[in-house]
């Protein structure tokens, strides 16, 4: 069973995962399939995976999705892309403020891997959404 710190430290990361997923979904709804919200929303899926599966490992019950269809996209495409980028920003900075919380090896890499994602995949891609926009 795990801890009480690595269980909250897990539902933290769980509920930042699944609202992005929550706002991305919002986006898409409101301005179809365009990237790379189409495709970061399939990463942010696997990413609350990966969470649900530590959960599960720890012998903990993964709790209910609160955020679907709770969000609202942003007015704008641009305003869209401003707000994943700044969301990004701040998932980076909640796995920069939890994983030296860690003590579990299977935690801590699964929690590392996502950081990294964000980090190196997403933020960029979110940059790079929000230059086309101001660029129209």
């Amino acid at each position: 069973m795990a801890s009480v710190e690595l269980t909250k430290i897990l539902l933290d990361a769980l509920d930042d995962e699944r609202k992005a997923e929550a706002s991305y979904a919002a986006v898409i709804d409101k301005f179809g399939p365009v990237r790379p919200f189409s495709n970061i929303i399939e990463a942010e899926q696997r990413h609350a995976s990966a969470l649900e599966r530590q959960l599960v490992r720890l012998g903990l019950t993964v709790p209910p999705n609160p955020w679907t269809g709770k969000v609202s996209a942003p007015a704008t495409l641009r305003e869209a892309c401003e707000s994943a980028v700044e969301g990004e920003i701040e998932n980076i900075a909640l796995y920069d403020r939890l994983i030296p919380m860690i003590d579990d090896p299977a935690a801590r890499q699964v929690m590392e891997n996502l950081q990294a994602a964000s980090r190196e995949r997403h933020l960029p891609a979110f940059r790079r959404c929000l230059e086309r926009e101001r660029g129209r």
